[in-house]
């Protein structure tokens, strides 16, 4: 069993990555194995819905997007971690899963998704709900912790002294670790649910 971290903050020792730290230690004494991977300080263009992914199987445009969707595509979860600009995520972050849910093709179903966001203060409930509708999209349960998945803290280090945004990772780690054991026994036994055929309704003429 494996989850993929994926890291939007630019800051190598930020409270963001302190925050993913308590989380992958947590998973990995659960026995779920890590990986995490920084975005926030790659140069990566947003989508512009060209379709080419549809022909070719992934991004037209080949860069860690396209690396990051081999190893989503074998990875049993997806943590998506970033700190608050703005009320929203890191525009980095969002342009990588942007391209990456829209141009990586395989079933998604079933891998349980998982946010965390980290701020000064203010902002974590809306970026906490933009990064969550990257699972809901594509049938990933989202996982749950003791409270929203927020950390906070201003300048690096400041997260170490927040207590309960600690707690909040470890608990959301055992949560996603007992989730993802869950579903592969699940699996073995029922099968993922029955897809029908997608029906797209538009309602322009």
């Amino acid at each position: 069993m494996k989850v993929l971290i994926l890291n939007g903050s630019p800051r190598t020792e930020g409270n963001t990555a302190l925050s993913i730290k308590e989380l992958a230690v947590t998973l990995e004494a659960e026995g779920v194995e890590t990986e995490m991977i920084r975005v926030g300080d790659r140069d990566i263009r947003g989508c512009m819905a060209c379709g080419a992914c549809s022909k070719l199987g992934k991004c037209v445009y080949d860069d860690v997007v396209n690396e990051i969707a081999a190893k989503f595509k074998e990875a049993d979860g997806l943590i998506l971690a970033s700190p608050v600009y703005y009320a929203s995520a890191n525009a980095t972050l969002i342009a990588c899963l942007d391209r990456l849910f829209y141009s990586a093709k395989f079933d998604k179903t079933m891998k349980v998704g998982a946010s965390v966001v980290v701020a000064r203060r203010g902002g974590c409930s809306s970026t906490f709900d933009e990064l969550n509708k990257y699972f809901t999209i594509c049938g990933m349960p989202v996982c749950s912790s003791q409270y929203w998945n927020c950390v906070h803290g201003r300048i690096p280090g400041d997260a170490a002294r927040d207590a309960e945004g600690l707690q909040t990772m470890r608990t959301l780690a055992r949560n996603m670790a007992f989730l993802i054991k869950s579903i592969t026994l699940g699996k073995e036994k029922f099968g993922i649910p029955e897809k029908e055929e997608w029906k797209p309704t538009h309602f322009i003429s």
